[in-house]
């Protein structure tokens, strides 16, 4: 299957069905745990998707009838974010934590006598930590995580 036609595939509550998959890695999870979760009305509709995910050959369904991950492909949503052993993390996230770590570091270690070179590395930092905040918290409200 190429990526072009996984990414057409693979969006709505199709990739809600396989973030969660992936976030649970090594665990296989079952049609009325997936519907359950994320909140699906009924376990058919969680069924359809996994089924779904089965027939691109990203998910298998095992003996017992659960599910679990294949082959993690990087599309859409899911090139936003990096996996830290079960934990799906935003990229912007490792960038936010740097910058604002990198600005506590300058506003502690170097005094603060609010001259023209002080305010404007202070008003740098602030800016581009609240916006890299912001795009964390956007990628991973938007992800449904």
């Amino acid at each position: 299957m190429t990526e072009g036609n996984t990414e057409y595939q693979l969006k709505g509550k199709t990739a809600q069905v396989y973030m969660l998959l992936i976030k649970h890695t090594g665990m296989p999870i079952g049609v009325r745990e997936v519907q359950r979760v994320l909140g699906f009305s009924s376990p058919s509709i969680a069924h359809y998707h996994l089924e779904k995910l089965v027939s691109m050959g990203l998910v298998k369904r095992t003996e017992r009838g659960e599910y679990e991950v294949v082959e993690v492909v990087k599309v859409g949503m899911l090139k936003n974010f990096v996996k830290i052993g079960r934990l799906l993390m935003p990229r912007y996230a490792f960038y936010s934590v740097l910058l604002t770590t990198m600005l506590l570091v300058y506003v502690l270690l170097y005094p603060q006598n609010f001259s023209s070179h002080n305010i404007v590395a202070l008003i740098f930092g602030l800016v581009g930590c609240i916006i890299l905040w912001y795009e964390t918290f956007r990628v991973w409200k938007e992800s449904g995580l």
